[in-house]
């Protein structure tokens, strides 16, 4: 794998139109009637996938037989059964030992308050195993005898996370983690291989130092596996079959997410851990084979991901040929089959939605489990980006950024163009399907999707880099991706458009207000836009990760007024489009509201659209086509294509 310091800067006229005829108008219907496949898991006996998808409009869980071979035409292997109805978001399913129940869960209107549930793949009945509206219960796991479910919980008012498991025989549920600090929280149950004990994560909630620790089924006070000095990152992923060691991910080595093994009679971290990777990109470790063989991890190559299995006798590794694009290892408590000779993972390209895939280990075949593509939409109408690297306008960076450019484009300087930004600030544009960019192309839109610092992908330093400076060198980096897209020689200057999602909506308030001059329109999706009524409002466990990377509101008004777009409403020029959701925890819908009431009152023109039964982003098919029915409605309105 390349090394991140050998990136070339792209000069801006190397980008270019692919000569192909334009793609045909792609209808808003078709691309959100594509799947959206979310999380699966195998039967334990391997022959059948569940998944969750919006097949039905909701995000409810599948299942769809899977085949021992090859198929010799790449289609759907067989019909799925819908295994759960209901209008509620469903996720995190999990096969029981047995294969009798699957464990997943499910909130309300996008409310994130998880309930664990059970579901019979036989039958289809559906036990509500917790039903607490006002605490959130995620991330099962069963215990290898399928007595037990470990699970993380918090209450709606509290910060932190705990550990729980349920027994359900008793349908009794007791902690084994208590009385978290409200800065962290705890994470990742993983059961050892005799039932007798759970490894976890414990995170700062700014993102900058966790560790792992083991407590005992039976009782008595955790054991901390990484004492350290200094802000280092341990997450546990998997407990070797063996007993003696946790596979984990770290950045002590070289402050880049790497795979390792930790001893678990280790009592701090440099004693204990061996490094199976030294890379300077973030490797995500996986998982361990049933048979002991083989360890599989992740490596995010510059927004692309590879899959990798480590021979542990050898301890050589082999990178999997795989379709180019996200690829993701998937499985609730192992990405292998009981055999160790399958491996389940998740295909994401620039060309088609995220479909389910399986890996035969013993001839390197691989092949969809799902499809997500419908019919009247072809890989070849979508457009694939160019992977492009530009300077921060301080030169302290380097920044990476996916650049969409329609088919058959001239290079004449007058086309619109908008800069995507992503969510997070800890999250990565990548070369993945995204309807919404996608739609945007199709229209005649050139579409650049930087990077910032803070994004995930890029190492600790780069992640931490925008820390108690939020809307200021990653708002300035979104400018500099701008310059760099004006420069290829495609866009018009007056065309430049701004839009983003939950922090990429507050990025998009930021440039509208404090660099007013440079934008022609804006599209806020579930924002916020005040940093002193979002950390009053918001979740307290986003309170507290605001707090620990902004600072507190009092002591750093100054900056805190300066950071807000609210405070200067009477710079902007373009108009916006704001889209929210009524439930939302995050970035709650009075956000987007009092943004545009006070730049309706100003007579500037803000659009609003609340759609009342969602959350942080919209989970309803039909709110989705309505959403971009807007966005396509606005822009046109206000920066038509010209072809």
């Amino acid at each position: 794998m390349d090394a991140l310091r050998f990136r070339a800067i792209t000069d801006a006229r190397q980008l270019h139109s692919l000569e192909r005829p334009p793609a045909p108008r792609l209808s808003i219907e078709a691309l959100f009637y594509t799947r959206i496949i979310g999380a699966a898991d195998l039967s334990p006996d391997g022959r059948q996938l569940v998944f969750t998808a919006n097949l039905s409009g909701r995000q409810n869980l599948w299942l769809a037989p899977v085949q021992e071979a090859q198929p010799k035409a790449v289609a759907w292997p067989g019909w799925p059964l819908q295994l759960t109805i209901s209008h509620q978001r469903q996720a995190s399913p999990a096969w029981s030992p047995d294969g009798r129940w699957i464990a997943f869960i499910s909130d309300t209107d996008g409310d994130e308050q998880w309930d664990l549930f059970l579901v019979s793949p036989r039958t289809g009945e559906v036990v509500n195993l917790t039903n607490t509206p006002d605490v959130s219960e995620q991330s099962p796991v069963w215990s290898p005898d399928g007595r037990h479910l470990a699970y993380i919980a918090k209450p709606r008012h509290g910060s932190s996370f705990e550990i729980r498991v349920l027994d359900l025989d008793r349908r009794e549920s007791r902690a084994i983690t208590a009385d978290t600090p409200p800065q962290y929280g705890c994470y990742a149950p993983v059961w050892s291989p005799d039932g007798a004990a759970i490894a976890y994560t414990r995170e700062h909630l700014a993102g900058k130092d966790s560790d792992i620790f083991i407590a005992e089924l039976a009782g008595g006070e955790a054991r901390k596996l990484t004492a350290h000095d200094g802000e280092r990152l341990f997450f546990a992923a998997d407990w070797a079959p063996e007993g003696d060691r946790l596979l984990i991910t770290s950045n002590a080595g070289n402050g880049f997410d790497n795979a390792a093994l930790l001893a678990v009679d280790a009592t701090d971290a440099a004693n204990g851990i061996r490094s199976i990777t030294q890379e300077r990109w973030e490797v995500s470790a996986g998982g361990f084979s049933p048979d002991r063989r083989w360890l599989a991890y992740a490596a995010n190559v510059d927004g692309e991901s590879a899959i990798f299995l480590h021979d542990r006798q050898s301890g050589r590794a082999m990178e999997l040929t795989l379709p180019r694009g996200v690829n993701a290892l998937e499985g609730a408590a192992r990405c292998f089959d009981a055999t160790g000779g399958r491996l389940l993972f998740s295909h994401n390209g620039p060309d088609g939605p995220n479909d389910i895939w399986l890996y035969a280990l013993a001839d390197g075949a691989c092949f969809p489990l799902t499809q997500s593509l419908v019919a009247g939409l072809r890989a070849e109408d979508m457009v694939p980006p160019a992977l492009a690297h530009l300077p921060s306008r301080d030169g302290k960076f380097q920044l990476s950024a996916w650049v969409y450019v329609p088919h058959a484009l001239p290079r004449d300087g007058s086309h619109p163009a908008v800069v995507y930004i992503h969510g997070g600030p800890a999250s990565q544009a990548m070369n993945a399907f995204n309807r919404a960019v996608q739609l945007l192309a199709n229209r005649g839109y050139v579409v650049i999707a930087p990077n910032y610092r803070g994004s995930t992908g890029y190492g600790q330093a780069f992640h931490d880099a925008n820390f108690r400076d939020l809307g200021g060198g990653d708002l300035d980096d979104v400018l500099a991706a701008a310059d760099w897209l004006l420069a290829s020689g495609y866009v018009h200057p007056q065309k430049m458009i701004v839009m983003g999602g939950s922090y990429g909506g507050y990025l998009t308030a930021m440039a509208l207000a404090r660099h007013p001059a440079r934008w022609a329109a804006g599209v806020a999706i579930v924002p916020f836009v005040n940093w002193f009524t979002e950390i009053a409002n918001e979740d307290p466990l986003l309170q507290q990760y605001d707090l620990a990377t902004m600072g507190d509101p009092e002591e750093n008004r100054a900056l805190f007024e300066d950071r807000s777009p609210m405070f200067h409403l009477d710079q902007i020029r373009a108009p916006v489009l704001l889209l929210a959701g009524g439930r939302d925890p995050r970035c709650p819908k009075s956000e987007a509201e009092q943004f545009a009431a006070a730049i309706q009152a100003r007579g500037g023109v803000a659009e609003l659209k609340v759609y009342e039964d969602e959350g942080h982003g919209f989970a309803r098919r039909e709110n989705q086509v309505d959403a971009y029915r807007r966005v396509e409605a606005f822009l046109l309105r206000h920066v038509a294509p010209g072809r």
